[in-house]
């Protein structure tokens, strides 16, 4: 376990990166903000103290961020650290993906005095879950065979429930039923059938890292009902298996269920999924799917391998 000692993010490539006092990591993104977040292996940038410290007896004052990383934490030497190794500060984890990396164009401290450590003692990670993080917050290794926290996120999705005209219960009823199935509920909001609002929300929670994100509401036929292509709009791909094995379930209780639009798909590394609006389909839909999702989510945030009969 070791300490973060800096956090450093520039806004423009080929600049030095300079020190804040926190950052907010982004889940497969990076930090808010840093020109080297992005959806690519190398999000984030990290930097042993120790070797700093060493630099700085050659006589070269370097300044966190010069050599590019965004974090400076004591207690690790991270290149001794294998691919893959998984860390953690606060919520967010990192899983990381590259040691070292060949020396940029023009580097100044190369330019300097003839040498820089990131190339050697730097390793780079990409963000499994996002979160706040501030200078002075422990960093630590995560253990093997720890898991990401089971946790989900609910959107109803209502005009009348979100003016207060209509008192939700499906959003309660999916609470009830994730926190008996061991997940914590994150957090549960009522938006209004607007599909920038509903897309945002999506957002917000994919970059958190949320594992599951279940919407309910706004799946049928009225010209308001857009959860199913707010849903479509942020997920990269799909997941038609999860709305398919509810419509057959429902369709044995009304041919109505043919009618339902629901979608499932992935955003980062969250899985969402639309149920109905009521609390009675809810109970029977997510009663259906519920047991295989977590499974779904694990692999989807690395924490399993792939999916195989049983």
């Amino acid at each position: 376990m070791g300490k973060i000692q800096a956090l450093c993010v520039s806004e423009k490539k080929g600049t030095l990166k300079a020190p804040v006092d926190s950052v907010l990591f982004q889940t497969e993104w990076g930090i808010e903000g840093d020109a080297h977040a992005g959806k690519w292996h190398r999000q984030v940038s990290f930097l042993g103290l120790k070797e700093i410290e060493d630099f700085r007896k050659l006589g070269v004052d370097v300044k966190f961020g010069s050599f590019g990383e965004n974090v400076v934490a004591e207690g690790f030497r991270f290149k001794e650290l294998p691919v893959g190794t998984r860390l953690r500060a606060g919520d967010a984890w990192f899983e990381i993906t590259q040691i070292g990396k060949e020396c940029h164009k023009g580097c100044a401290i190369r330019e300097q005095v003839g040498d820089c450590i990131m190339p050697r003692e730097g390793v780079f990670a990409r963000v499994l879950r996002g979160g706040r993080v501030s200078v002075g917050d422990e960093l630590e290794l995560v253990l093997a065979g720890e898991k990401l926290p089971l946790d989900a996120a609910i959107i109803t999705a209502s005009d009348k429930g979100s003016r207060g005209e209509r008192v939700d219960k499906s959003g309660p009823k999916v609470k009830e039923m994730l926190e008996a199935a061991g997940y914590t509920v994150a957090d549960m909001t009522i938006l209004p059938d607007e599909q920038a609002a509903l897309e945002a929300k999506m957002k917000e929670y994919a970059a958190r890292g949320i594992g599951l994100i279940v919407t309910t509401g706004g799946t049928g036929f009225s010209p308001r009902d857009i959860t199913p292509e707010a849903t479509l709009s942020v997920c990269e791909r799909l997941a038609p298996g999860i709305p398919e094995a509810m419509r057959a379930l429902s369709m044995q209780v009304t041919h109505r269920a043919m009618l339902s639009r629901a979608q499932a798909g992935i955003c980062r590394r969250s899985l969402i999924v639309n149920l109905p609006g009521s609390a009675k389909a809810v109970e029977e839909c997510l009663g259906f799917v519920l047991p295989e999702l977590q499974h779904g989510i694990e692999i989807l945030r690395g924490d399993a391998g792939e999916c195989g009969r049983k």
